[in-house]
């Protein structure tokens, strides 16, 4: 039997897709949100770090899985080698909230001149460095928006350098635990302006879910009491509750439909039991991720679209950006692991703009615990790296060693890019994502930069001995904070989608991921990737209640 069709698709329930799904059937809207994997819990995977979505030792702990997934990745010689989603994958949760059930959930708004860094910067050589095609501005009510209706905990007014808001946070920040507190005394002392870090996290019960009890094992993780925010447990289940709106899970969708007068009309796609299903729509929209959305695009070839749908100028792919991390580590004479969770609690953003010869910048803030396994590979340089020294090293260290780390905004680069394999396929016979480029040569400058100011913070804080990590290498971006490779713009042909999120060259698909992203700032995109989800979703309701069919 056929299955109905509906008003919209949306591929991927992760924190676009969800809320898109949520924003559409409460406007009253049909609605089908597919979904690669399946509804995950914290029982899954419990406590146990080895299949952590960080660690990647054993397993993925939310997806994807090894059996059925690959990618290709060529490397800066010229070698290429397919991977695992527990390789070098650029990884993207596969389950119901995506990456939203397991990270760390920082909640951060981009600043005004994220959004303009052509007009603050200017031209850089071997980037497509851009302004974006709206405003701080633009997306600020639905940063309010998003900060409201999942809940996040701050307090911006501790952040001279934050963008202006029109409404606080709508729950206290969170407390600093030992470390994060040793930290922000030293912050002061340098002159920085140390804050709490807005979290998409409980700091006392909100919508209906508990506050956070602060176990260690948080980032990589499900929350045990549903604590964090994220789409699977705040969105999802209203656009559920509307009656307008059908999840289906595991089910992986290969290919937009056009038809014989080139127009969009749904998607194919495989069902749980592996059959390939067929579903239409008026429209459909894209939030697979800005690895997955590009590929679904590019394998959807036609006469219409013979490089891939919404790619006539070579735009789709293109771009890819990550976060180039970057900090330092310091050891001290005394314990200041006290246990008290995520780990993760002051920031400061003293950097993030207007630093001398550099690009941007971005935040640091003091790292997310870090449970043993992923504590066994920081080692000061020259440390053994196995044997009893290592092991001594692990025993003597793990309660005194900090880290102060940011997510540096990296250059966009042309061919940085996602494109499809012509030969490997997946499980499903569908062409895999084929990743390839490098970073621009001076995220490196950048990252120094702010390693030293991380390496100067953790001495004043009383390291007895510091080193720094050094991000930005050579290699190619576009990790767990992928973006960029659908950007919005003005131009079509520099662009792939219109400041809606709309693909330029079709007028019922769009896309609400972080593929949009112009730039993918110097921080923790979750809560941007959702504030487009409301202004993506927020649109096209609108127009559709004025009887716009985008036809």
């Amino acid at each position: 039997m056929e299955n109905r069709h509906v008003n919209a698709i949306i591929v991927g329930a992760g924190a676009g897709g969800g809320v898109v799904a949520k924003e559409l059937s409460v406007a009253g809207l049909s609605v089908v949100l597919f979904e690669r994997g399946a509804w995950a819990t914290y029982d899954d995977i419990d406590t146990d770090e080895l299949n952590s979505q960080r660690a990647h030792a054993l397993s993925n702990g939310y997806g994807p899985d090894n059996v059925r997934n690959k990618r290709v990745k060529i490397y800066p010689d010229g070698s290429s080698k397919i991977v695992l989603p527990t390789e070098a994958y650029s990884n993207n949760a596969a389950c119901v909230g995506s990456g939203t059930v397991s990270y760390g959930a920082m909640a951060w708004r981009y600043m005004q001149e994220d959004f303009k860094l052509r007009t603050t910067y200017g031209h850089v050589e071997g980037s497509t460095l851009e302004d974006w095609p709206i405003s701080y501005e633009d997306l600020e009510p639905c940063y309010e928006k998003a900060e409201w209706e999942l809940g996040v905990a701050g307090d911006d007014s501790q952040n001279p350098f934050a963008p202006p808001r029109n409404k606080p946070q709508p729950m206290p920040p969170f407390s600093h635990n030992k470390e994060a507190q040793m930290l922000h005394d030293a912050a002061l002392r340098l002159g920085f302006h140390p804050f709490p870090i807005p979290m998409l996290r409980n700091s006392v019960p909100y919508g209906g879910r508990p506050a956070c009890y602060r176990m260690r094992t948080c980032a990589g993780f499900a929350c045990p009491v549903s604590a964090k925010a994220g789409t699977h447990n705040t969105v999802i289940p209203i656009a559920l509750e509307s009656g307008n709106c059908e999840l289906r899970i595991n089910s992986v969708v290969s290919e937009i439909i056009v038809n014989d007068q080139g127009k969009i009309t749904g998607i194919y796609y495989f069902d749980a039991n592996n059959k390939k299903q067929k579903q239409t729509a008026d429209i459909v929209i894209i939030a697979a991720s800005a690895t997955e959305t590009p590929r679904l695009l590019l394998n959807s070839k036609s006469k219409f679209f013979p490089k891939g749908i919404g790619n006539e100028n070579d735009w789709v792919g293109r771009n890819l950006q990550g976060h180039a991390y970057t900090g330092a580590f310091g050891i001290f004479n005394e314990d200041v692991f006290d246990d008290l969770g995520p780990g993760a609690s002051v920031a400061i953003c003293d950097f993030s703009h207007h630093n001398k010869g550099i690009m941007g910048g971005g935040m640091l803030a003091n790292e997310f615990i870090r449970m043993p396994y992923l504590f066994s590979d920081i080692r000061p340089p020259g440390a053994a790296r196995w044997g009893a020294e290592h092991k001594d090293f692990q025993r003597k260290n793990f309660k005194k060693v900090a880290q102060v780390i940011g997510p540096y905004q990296e250059h966009p680069v042309f061919d940085a890019r996602i494109d499809v394999d012509p030969l490997v396929k997946d499980f499903w016979g569908i062409p895999v994502a084929r990743l390839s480029g490098f970073r621009h040569e001076k995220d490196v400058e950048g990252c120094k930069f702010m390693s030293e100011k991380a390496e100067l913070w953790l001495k004043e804080a009383g390291a007895i001995y510091t080193w720094q990590n050094v991000g930005g290498g050579k290699g190619l971006s576009g990790g767990q904070h992928q973006a960029g490779t659908c950007r919005m713009g003005n131009d079509p042909k520099t662009s792939v989608t219109d400041k809606w999120g709309r693909v330029h060259s079709v007028p019922n698909l769009f896309i609400a991921d972080g593929s949009l992203h112009v730039n993918n700032g110097g921080f923790n995109p979750a809560l941007t990737i959702m504030a487009l989800g409301y202004r993506v979703g927020g649109y096209i309701a609108g127009e559709w209640s004025k009887g716009n069919r985008f036809k």
